[in-house]
């Protein structure tokens, strides 16, 4: 027995000790060094010489083995990736990728193998785990039970977090729906609201040295969805989804077939904000699962039940935000819950050739359905399963829809994943885009599903409707989202109320806070390639006509982004550039106005003055002529709950 025990004890001290493994982006400060300390696995990141993420855990326990303890490094290659990319849905429509690339090979000391990839830029570290056939092939599936991956901050450092909701609450037990307060430049070992944790994507400042937003792509039905755990001995950890999501219905822990991978964990690391807001690296990582025939179609549409509610699903209603898209120029109405029952599938055939015969795409509202929530708004039970959903995706065709919005998922489970990727798969098969609602974060989608065209996953326009509390913090959330939230992934948020009042009558309800320029801000702010405006008939005429001719022309495709000014929770200037034309728009959540001195040299500007929309300090509509200084400065002031936008080429 001292023998057997002797044996194991030399066996595992093999096993303690590893030599560091670096790798950097093209440009030389982002360093990524991996090492093996006592057995375990450990990553460390540091940029231009400071460091952002202090030596953190990786590894996983699975069914099969632990992969956190008695590993040892048997192999490293390195390698690049350089690569170009059009993408029309995202914030830049070309994409040059360079990277630098690492795989370190472990072997544990029960045999177990697995790598660690490594794929580093000059602003994005994205890695993930290789897991090979195990026992020398006999074994090819895995259930991975827990991740050690972790995330250690220096001490200084503060968060900008959402929190993971609680399961089965709120409306119809359809939470968590990712729309959660914020916490901004709080202490690092802030608790969540709920004691689950926080959704990513999650942005963390370390002090004076840099930033740093985590997030995680590639995540399709071969794992399940992620999060950030609450603080713990100094970490930030993976978790999974709680058991209880979508009403106990699915496993919490992702089985997957060897090999195979997991998806990529990334962190954006800079030492200011414009590289997080920047950032295309969820996209860059992944590529397409399946071609379509037809593109997806971008566009603007009008949507009546944001204001006006479920009241309006009737054939008048929507016949009159019909005229609206109409009368806008926009291409799409979106028809809401309700439709079949109030309008009915007889009468729909009706509605839907009004709308062609005005040039205008509908795009029609279901549920998920399925046992995981209390949802009664039908359609129900319509996307739920294979052969009814592809029966009706016939429909729809049938019918020329070419778009539809599914709502209510709540939770991040592999069988949800599969399910979110089996409705895109088949409305693939019909020629049909899909926005959802009521969802997760979409993790890379926007180019592995090439007819994936929105998600929410926010604190969006409908949430005005509902509490004044969200009409108070409308601003405080507008200047969190660029930098976190629609960083990304494009973000559905359904804006651009210029109602004074969030109701059908414009006199009760909740009392919009903001300007109107900051509403047409919203529009620009927020990227998302199938926009939905929250106007109304009435804003046609009882809004500023400039307002409405700039809402008439607003593009929802961008060709570039610049971040020009900002702090998140505090105030936003962003560029996004369509074609030659620049469109500047910057929101401010501070009780003081905000004066800037803005430097647009990066968007080679050729006039030498620019119109300027802005919301004066009693949120009256203005509107005047800046004349740029030294060939690229421009003053900006902001007030309190305001907006500023400028047009330029």
């Amino acid at each position: 027995m001292k023998k057997v025990i002797l044996s194991l004890s030399v066996l595992l001290a093999s096993y303690a000790w590893g030599a560091p493994v670096d790798v950097a982006g093209p440009d030389g400060k982002l360093i990524v060094s991996t090492d093996v300390i006592g057995g375990k696995l450990v990553y460390s990141i540091t940029y231009d010489g400071d460091v952002i993420i202090e030596n953190s855990p990786l590894g996983f326990k699975s069914d099969v083995g632990d992969f956190t303890q008695y590993m040892a490094l048997t192999d490293s290659k390195r390698g690049e990736v350089n690569k170009s990319y059009e993408q029309d849905k995202i914030k830049k429509s070309h994409i040059d990728y360079k990277a630098n690339t690492l795989v370190n090979t472990y072997k544990g000391a029960f045999g177990h193998e697995m790598s660690v990839e490594w794929q580093v830029s000059d602003n994005d570290v994205a890695f993930r785990y290789i897991i090979p056939s195990q026992n020398g092939g006999d074994t090819g599936a895995m259930v991975i039970n827990e991740e050690a991956t972790g995330y250690r901050f220096p001490k200084e450092t503060t968060v900008f977090l959402t929190s993971q909701s609680d399961a089965m609450i709120g409306w119809k037990r359809t939470k968590p729906s990712y729309e959660e307060f914020y916490i901004s430049d709080a202490p690092l070992d802030s608790p969540s609201q709920f004691g689950h944790g926080f959704t990513f994507p999650a942005l963390f400042r370390i002090g004076d040295k840099g930033w740093a937003l985590l997030s995680e792509t590639g995540v399709d039905g071969y794992y399940c969805a992620s999060h950030l755990s609450d603080y713990k001995d100094g970490v930030y950890s993976i978790a999974y989804p709680m058991p209880e999501e979508n009403n106990g219905n699915g496993t919490a822990a992702p089985g997957i077939s060897l090999p195979g991978k997991t998806p990529w964990r990334t962190i954006t690391v800079a030492d200011r904000l414009a590289p997080i807001v920047e950032t295309t690296v969820p996209w860059d990582v992944v590529e397409p699962r399946y071609k379509t025939e037809t593109p997806a179609r971008a566009g603007r549409g009008t949507w009546s039940w944001i204001i006006w509610q479920d009241a309006s699903m009737n054939m008048d209603d929507q016949k009159t935000f019909i005229d609206l898209a109409e009368d806008l120029g926009y291409e799409n109405i979106l028809i809401d819950a309700g439709w079949d029952q109030n309008i009915g599938y007889d009468r729909m055939p009706e509605l839907l050739g009004y709308a062609r015969e005005k040039g205008i795409n509908p795009i029609l509202w279901y549920s998920s359905s399925g046992p995981w929530n209390d949802i009664i708004q039908s359609p129900i039970n319509k996307m739920d399963r294979p052969i009814v959903r592809k029966n009706e995706m016939k429909w729809l065709r049938d019918n020329g829809v070419h778009a539809i919005k599914v709502d209510f998922f709540g939770g991040d489970k592999q069988e949800t994943m599969r399910l979110y990727e089996d409705i895109l798969s088949d409305a693939a098969d019909y020629g049909i885009d899909v926005i959802f609602h009521g969802c997760t974060l979409p993790r890379g989608w926007e180019r592995m599903y090439p007819n994936h065209v929105g998600s929410e996953a926010v604190f969006a326009s409908e949430n005005l409707v509902f509490g004044q509390v969200f009409c108070d913090l409308e601003a405080f959330h507008a200047t969190l989202h660029p930098f976190i939230r629609n960083a990304v992934a494009l973000m559905e948020y359904g804006g651009t109320i210029l109602n004074h009042r969030v109701s059908r009558d414009n006199k009760s309800g909740n009392v919009r806070r903001t300007g109107d320029v900051f509403q047409l801000a919203t529009a620009v702010l927020f990227q998302n390639p199938v926009q939905n405006f929250a106007l109304t008939p009435d804003n046609l005429t009882g809004s500023p006509a400039e307002a409405i001719e700039f809402m008439k022309n607003v593009p929802t495709t961008w060709d570039d982004v610049k971040l020009i000014d900002g702090y998140p929770g505090k105030y936003v200037v962003l560029a996004r550039r369509h074609g030659d034309k620049w469109y500047i728009a910057g929101v401010n959540a501070l009780k003081e106005p905000v004066k800037l001195n803005l430097d647009l040299s990066s968007l080679g500007l050729k006039s030498s003055v620019l119109k300027m929309y802005a919301d004066d300090a009693a949120h009256d509509f203005k509107i005047k002529d800046v004349k740029v200084k030294n060939s690229t400065t421009v003053p900006m002031e902001i007030f309190p709950d305001g907006g500023v936008v400028i047009v330029a080429d």
